[in-house]
């Protein structure tokens, strides 16, 4: 019967087996079903199944998931994908199991520990360099299906591959105002690269106009209802560890240009006609002014009138006006996309209206010398030409004559440096103002002035301090004056006063004496103590003192020598084969030391150039060589003392040959190299060793390896029979040293042994003197042919064995017994 229904349908009345096959049931339905036996007395009771059963087909185990793939791989990830199976086993999926097997082991292990129904993971925490291979299995209620196929082994490392970009748009693109633009393109690389928009090498930001999307392999930057602002170069940029790409797009969003720039400016206005300018648009819409457009408009009429369409220039004559009338001009600019706003000038009078400049107000004098004054004056009214001129006219005050200063134009410059002046002459001047109508009238004459240098006494001169002394001299040293009170320096006043005195005394009585900013001061008492001040002399007569800081005791100094070391000297020198070695230090003391350069303990070589100055000494060897390498030292002395530094220099070379190369182990196809590291490894660290054979019948040597950094190599596939030649040289970052190089070629043959003895050695016929003797060949050659048998004979009980003779057969006869 149907699970939800009462009543029980038969099925069959003549069952006689223990079993049956119902028919005819829905997919889906559950029932319940009752069997009961029969005999000939009758029917029994009916067993009933204890629970429904739900009509399906039989469920099994899930087949194998298809297509598992290898999405991604890191040093320490490998991420997969896979798809159900084609059948599920009639029951659902419940999870799905992942494995995976280190390549050289026997067993998988299972990757997933939580339950996971989703077709996608990443396995972490791998180790670099491994090499995995995987396998999925899905799981229904009845179990675990079949695995899926293997994945191929994946190792471990991070996929790298350099950015690639595909770009749709050219390098310009032009945009109508308005219009949406948008650049896209491809790109790719591993790891997945960065991708950035700059525009004018600004980042590009998202807004209500501006759209950026990024997908895993497409670009598009989009802007909608372009403006004039968005014009500029465009740069797109994908990035990853292994490099970047860059696409660039001038993008022009073009427009009709924006008005002319006013005011209108009226140049000139007759009876007759005006000419008129303006200035260019502020912005030209992204594309040049094809022509300007231009209108007049007489003020009592309401008709604008056209002038011309056909000017590029940024002026114009307005032609055929009647006098007295007021008009209006109206300017159009025009490009490609169209037709600007227009500028309106103001009204103007058709007149004429110009006459020369007025005179300017009195011109003052500024920066007066003994040959030249600057003369300065402010623009007059203009008479409604421009000024193209101004005339500067000098005269001598008892004078009745004006010149001119000169010849040249003056303009737009207000002011004039007149050169050319006598020194101590008093002098007027007066400026004329011209226009295209003519010159007008003169300004009023300046102010008298004198042709002379303006000139101060000097500020006191700077930082005088005792440079030196002797038992009855000092020297002085000092800077010039800040301020020179605009007259030459004549030179310099020194004085000293003895410590407790009043009195301060002249080392020179006029300042032209002591011209250079040094002065030795003689004459002085040893043992005594001295103040010292100078002054700075000019035509205006004599500065402040400058006061030397500390008082001087006069005595012979003696300072014992000091060194300050260059850089150069500071810390170990690494300098490259070739180049040139430079070692310097600052030496200071009094007397000036000896000063001596030793390398090691001994001299120094022949080609370093020593050069010893007053204050320092410096030693210079050319193309150095690696021999050039080693302790340098530095030494001065004087009678208060003396001090040595030194420095160790490392030449940089390539590296000497390897030592002791020795062949060993010949074999018919290899033999085994060895040798010792360079004595000299050229002041850096050997990388690797080069080793290279020869066939003595070939005059090209051979590389068999580059990059072994053991002192040793097999070299292997040698031809047999051939002789060979080996060699290996050093490298290190400075280059390859030279090569060692075995003294005889080796014979690529296998190692030969005794051969071993013969056997069965037996007589066959013995006489009174001799013995014939058989016997058969060893087991082992060693290695080469037999080439014949040594037969010996002892008499019994002597201990020597006497040679018979060498036989090449297998048989003998001993005779002379």
């Amino acid at each position: 019967r149907e699970s939800d229904r009462r009543a029980w349908t038969p099925v069959s009345y003549t069952v006689t087996r223990q079993n049956a096959t119902v028919q005819g049931l829905i997919e889906g339905k559950a029932y319940f079903f009752r069997i009961a036996a029969e005999n000939i007395i009758g029917m029994g009771p009916f067993t009933e199944t204890t629970k429904e059963i739900v009509i399906r087909d039989p469920i099994t185990v899930p087949d194998r998931p298809e297509d598992l793939e290898v999405k991604a791989v890191t040093k320490n990830s490998v991420t997969l994908t896979w798809n159900p199976p084609k059948y599920n086993g009639g029951s659902d999926i419940t999870m799905y199991v992942l494995e995976s097997r280190l390549i050289g082991k026997d067993k998988f292990h299972k990757v997933t520990k939580e339950k996971m129904l989703d077709r996608k993971f990443t396995v972490e925490g791998l180790k670099e360099g491994d090499t995995y291979e995987y396998r999925v299995s899905a799981c229904n209620i009845v179990g675990q299906g079949k695995p899926s196929f293997c994945t191929k082994p994946i190792t471990c490392k991070d996929e790298i591959a350099p950015p690639t970009l595909d770009l749709d748009f050219r390098d310009k693109l032009i945009v109508r105002v308005g219009e949406a633009f948008s650049l896209t393109g491809r790109y790719s690389g591993k790891p997945a690269p960065k991708v950035t928009w700059l525009k004018d090498d600004i980042v590009v930001k998202e807004d209500d106009r501006t759209k950026i999307k990024t997908t895993p392999t497409t670009i598009c930057l989009g802007i909608l209802k372009s403006v004039r602002e968005d014009s500029g170069k465009y740069c797109v940029t994908v990035e990853n560890s292994t490099g970047s790409r860059k696409g660039f797009c001038q993008v022009n969003v073009v427009d009709r240009p924006s008005p002319p720039v006013g005011p209108v400016i009226f140049d000139e206005v007759y009876k007759d006609h005006m000419v008129v300018s303006w200035k260019p648009p502020l912005d030209d819409g992204g594309s040049e002014i094809t022509n300007y457009i231009i209108e007049k408009k007489d003020t009592h009429k309401d008709l604008w009138m056209p002038v011309t369409s056909a000017t590029v220039k940024t002026t114009c004559k307005i032609p055929k006006l009647l006098e007295g009338r007021e008009y209006q001009i109206r300017i159009y600019a025009e490009n490609l996309y169209g037709i600007s706003d227009p500028l309106i000038s103001d009204e103007m009078k058709a007149k004429d209206r110009f006459r020369v400049p007025d005179a300017p107000e009195q011109p003052i004098i500024k920066d007066v010398t003994k040959d030249s004054a600057v003369v300065v004056w402010n623009k007059p009214y203009d008479g409604g030409k421009p000024i193209t001129n101004y005339i500067v006219e000098k005269k001598e005050t008892m004078a009745t004559r004006w010149v001119r200063v000169t010849k040249d134009p003056i303009f737009p410059s207000t002011k004039f440096k007149v050169p050319d002046l006598l020194e101590g002459c008093q002098y007027e001047f007066r400026v004329s103002a011209e226009n295209e109508i003519g010159v007008g009238d003169p300004s009023p004459p300046s102010k008298p002035i004198f042709a002379r240098d303006p000139i101060a006494k000097p500020s006191p001169p700077v930082n005088p301090e005792a440079v030196d002394k002797t038992k009855n001299s000092v020297d002085l040293s000092w800077q010039p004056p800040r301020h020179d009170g605009n007259g030459k320096i004549i030179g310099y006043l020194i004085e000293y006063q003895k410590v407790g005195d009043e009195e301060w005394k002249q080392a020179n009585l006029t300042a032209d004496s002591c011209p250079e900013t040094k002065y030795k001061v003689t004459g002085l008492t040893e043992g005594l103590t001295y103040k010292f001040r100078v002054k700075a002399v000019n035509a205006a007569g004599e500065s402040d003192p400058a006061y030397v800081r500390d008082p001087v005791e006069v005595k012979d100094r003696l300072e014992p020598p000091e060194l300050i070391l260059d850089a150069n000297m500071a810390r170990e020198q690494h300098v490259k084969a070739g180049d040139t070695l430079r070692l310097s230090a600052v030496i200071k003391g009094v007397p000036f030391p000896k000063v001596t350069w030793k390398k090691g303990d001994n001299e120094v070589s022949p080609k370093a150039d020593i050069e010893v100055t007053g204050v320092g000494s410096k030693l210079e060897i050319r193309n150095t060589v690696h021999e050039d390498g080693g302790i340098y030292s530095l030494t001065v002395e004087n009678p208060a003392g003396s001090k040595t530094v030194s420095v160790k220099v490392v030449v940089l070379d390539k590296p000497g040959p390897p030592r002791n190369l020795n062949v060993s182990d010949v074999r018919s196809d290899s033999c085994y190299l060895t040798w010792m590291e360079p004595e000299d490894d050229g002041g850096s660290v050997i990388t690797n060793y080069v080793v290279e054979r020869k066939d003595v019948a070939s005059a090209q040597w051979v590389a068999i390896s580059s990059s072994s950094k053991k002192r040793s190599h097999m070299a292997k596939y040698l031809m047999e029979g051939t002789q060979y030649l080996f060699r290996v040289a050093a490298e290190n970052q400075y280059g390859r040293g030279p090569y060692a190089e075995t003294l005889k070629p080796i014979k690529a043959i296998d190692p030969l042994h005794p051969p071993g003895p013969p056997k069965n050695l037996h007589h066959v016929d013995v006489d009174k003197t001799e013995v014939s003797l058989v016997w058969n060949r060893p087991d082992r050659d060693g290695g080469a042919e037999i080439t014949g048998y040594l037969v010996e004979y002892q008499e019994d009980g002597a201990d020597e064995w006497t040679k018979f003779q060498t036989v090449p057969m297998l048989d003998c006869v001993v005779t002379g017994l």
